[in-house]
């Protein structure tokens, strides 16, 4: 593996990460008004743009980081319309 993968890994790491707490927060409180689902939406878009690009550069820490995003990402997007 090259170390630019090893530091997209990293990066990926730190990035995809940061969504655990907003995913944990709504779960636990059962609460979503002040989550913009507009901006979820357009951020789940660029997720699947983001994932397609890694996928055809063949690069791993792009295709990881976007495929556990884009998960943690329709979760909030599910829990929004559970909690509406």
């Amino acid at each position: 593996m090259k170390s630019i993968e090893i530091l997209g890994l990293i990066a990926a790491m730190f990035t995809t990460s940061s969504f655990i707490p907003q995913v944990y927060k709504a779960w636990r409180e059962k609460a979503t008004k002040d989550i913009s689902l507009t901006m979820y939406i357009a951020f789940l878009i660029g997720i699947i743009l983001w994932l397609i690009y890694g996928y055809f550069i063949n690069s791993i820490s792009m295709v990881i980081a976007n495929t556990v995003t884009l998960v943690l990402v329709l979760i909030v997007i599910v829990l929004k319309f559970k909690y509406k």
